[in-house]
């Protein structure tokens, strides 16, 4: 008998988690919520409003008192079919995906009240089940009872290609070298931070996609959620 399950997914940065885990969702009718995208919106919002200078200067005082005013919802586009992020009724997906908030989004999740607010979002989102959740501690934190979580991992060198790949797709030209350093650094600071760090789940299943194609690592997840949700 299938049930509805929760599916975590958590991993390193630019392995594909979200496209990994929005085509699940599509594949089985799940709904689909990428929580980096939640961090990347606070970051964009106290980027925008002087909460937080290029160079990693946070005024937490400041972005704590106002965490009330920021509003990130998720909608699906009539154009694409994809969810895109909302911050306060704007749609920031682009914005969002740049190198400014990347280089920055990993000292605004490291905050512990920031990490409080959108995990208690997060968990209210998934209180029906019948989700699929993507990023850094959905399976240790977030929801540690999920029935399926799996971690993904990919070499450094793939996933900063994969990366500029994408950029370069959007019209921003960085170079490789930028973005392994961005890459290498974000992982640092999230495995090593005090609130919820990066870290594998005890009970979840480790995927390395360096070398797996986009229908190899699809067919992979059907079969993994099939026995979690049949199990």
């Amino acid at each position: 008998m299938t049930k509805k399950i929760i599916v975590a997914i958590d991993g390193l940065s630019s392995c594909g988690k979200s496209t990994m885990a929005r085509q699940l969702a599509e594949a089985v009718g799940y709904a689909y919520i990428d929580t980096g995208a939640m961090y990347r919106a606070v970051t964009l919002y106290a980027l925008r409003h002087g909460l937080l200078t290029p160079d990693g200067q946070i005024d937490a005082p400041a972005l704590e008192q106002r965490l009330g005013n920021i509003d990130i919802a998720f909608r699906v586009s009539p154009e694409t079919g994809r969810s895109e992020t909302y911050l306060n009724g704007e749609n920031v997906e682009s914005a969002i995906r740049g190198m400014e908030v990347s280089a920055q989004v990993s000292r605004i999740s490291s905050l512990p009240f920031v990490r409080r607010a959108l995990v208690a979002q997060q968990q209210a989102m998934g209180r029906e089940k019948g989700l699929v959740m993507d990023g850094r501690d959905i399976g240790t934190v977030v929801f540690p009872a999920a029935e399926l979580k799996i971690f993904v991992t990919a070499s450094d060198e793939v996933r900063a290609q994969r990366r500029v790949d994408e950029l370069r797709a959007k019209g921003t030209d960085v170079s490789l070298e930028e973005v392994l350093r961005n890459v290498r650094e974000r992982d640092r600071l999230d495995m090593e931070r005090a609130e919820s760090p990066l870290r594998r789940a005890d009970d979840a299943i480790e995927l390395d996609n360096t070398h797996l194609t986009i229908p190899e690592q699809r067919a992979l997840l059907l079969r993994l959620f099939r026995q979690a949700a049949e199990g």
